[in-house]
């Protein structure tokens, strides 16, 4: 079932890490069992995406290739074997795809080959090109549906709030993995960066007391401003990081009964003991969820408090199905006063990666825009 899709859409294509990407104009893809295609809206930029598709991080993926990640978007078309989504549809653009015969085959589109060679052939052959474009096909199962006249009418959000989402959802993958409850506190750490900070704000929304861990004294004024300004009765305390393991331990120690932790460490920061100082605070049975690069987040009283250390890549889709829900519970922020959003064309890639790099925080993200057709505006 498809809608008329143009033989030919604008994409964002790197041929090779040493010259870079250009805009060009392809072949629009078309639809065929298991996919939809997806006209893209806002599709969202990591901090260090650069630092990906430069080579800076050495992650593994074929060229030449569209770049991307996760994105809001429109279905275009969808195949045959459709049985719930439709052209209009608004939909959620998730980058995590999994072989279907296989769940532990999975890689990040246009970003990581992952570690399989399930993985490497799935990237390689089937779903190689991101949402760096105008259209993008994805597996049925990686566009999830959202209720348009419910989030951008009755709530108002717009499309770059929604997309958003691409920071929120990470943190909600690790909370919900470690089986965060309402009511627990839970340390956020490093809790200034994007997703430490969008964790912040998912845990706010699961019911939880956050404190919000971070070297940088400025910054963690402006998240607990920022978080009380979108919800006054939100329970929020910030702690400064020394980098002194029991010193920082005994600060978390003072706000009480700590339940959990949740870890962004970024690989620059992969020897800092901030993780093991929250393990050292956590009380017995306590839990944490490793979405960083710490070396070393094992302190020596793991064992004797039955403390859970659990790695979480990303999320599942039972994660997104959920946090849509909240989502369209108008729980996350919304408008121009809580989401800062920096949105640029194709053609302005360059200059949108420098401002990834730099435009970080709580409320903050930067998108790749592709303006909407008169007739896909949101309902008002």
């Amino acid at each position: 079932m498809a809608s008329a899709l143009p033989t030919q859409h604008r994409t964002l294509l790197l041929e090779d890490r040493k010259v870079g990407f250009h805009v060009t104009t392809r072949p629009t893809p078309q639809p065929g069992l298991g996919n939809a295609i997806v006209h893209v809206l806002a599709a969202g930029v990591l901090s260090y995406h650069r630092e990906v598709y430069n080579g800076v991080r050495d992650y593994p993926f074929p060229t030449p290739l569209v770049g991307g990640s996760s994105a809001v978007g429109r279905v275009a078309a969808v195949g045959p074997d459709a049985t719930a989504l439709k052209p209009g549809q608004l939909v959620w653009i998730d980058c995590v795809i999994h072989g279907r015969d296989d769940p532990d085959a999975l890689f990040l589109t246009a970003i990581h080959e992952g570690y399989t060679e399930g993985s490497k052939k799935l990237i390689r052959d089937v779903w190689r090109d991101g949402t760096f474009a105008e259209y993008a096909k994805l597996p049925l199962e990686n566009c999830i549906a959202l209720d348009e006249t419910r989030l951008c009418g009755s709530l108002g959000y717009s499309i770059q709030d929604l997309a958003y989402t691409c920071c929120l959802l990470v943190p909600y993958g690790g909370l919900r993995d470690i089986n965060l409850e309402p009511g627990e506190t839970v340390v956020v750490c490093p809790a200034t960066g994007g997703f430490g900070g969008a964790g912040v704000l998912v845990a706010i929304a699961m019911g939880a007391r956050v404190i919000a861990m971070g070297r940088n004294e400025k910054e963690l004024a402006r998240l607990k401003e920022y978080v009380l300004k979108g919800s006054p009765n939100a329970s929020i305390e910030t702690a400064k990081m020394t980098g002194e393991e029991m010193k920082d331990a005994a600060t978390l120690k003072d706000f009480g009964t700590i339940d959990a932790v949740l870890d962004f460490t970024p690989p620059q920061a992969s020897k800092s003991a901030h993780v093991r100082s929250a393990v050292w605070a956590l009380r017995r049975g306590g839990r944490v969820s490793l979405m960083g690069f710490n070396d070393n987040p094992c302190a020596p009283i793991v064992t004797g408090r039955n403390i859970m250390l659990k790695g979480k890549l990303m999320y599942e889709r039972p994660d997104m199905v959920q946090f849509v829900k909240l989502l369209e519970r108008g729980l996350f922020p919304q408008g121009k006063d809580l989401v800062d959003t920096k949105a640029f064309k194709l053609e302005d890639w360059d200059e949108c990666f420098d401002a990834g790099a730099k435009h970080t925080g709580i409320g903050r993200h930067v998108i790749l825009e592709n303006k909407l057709d008169p007739v896909e505006e949101p309902p008002t």
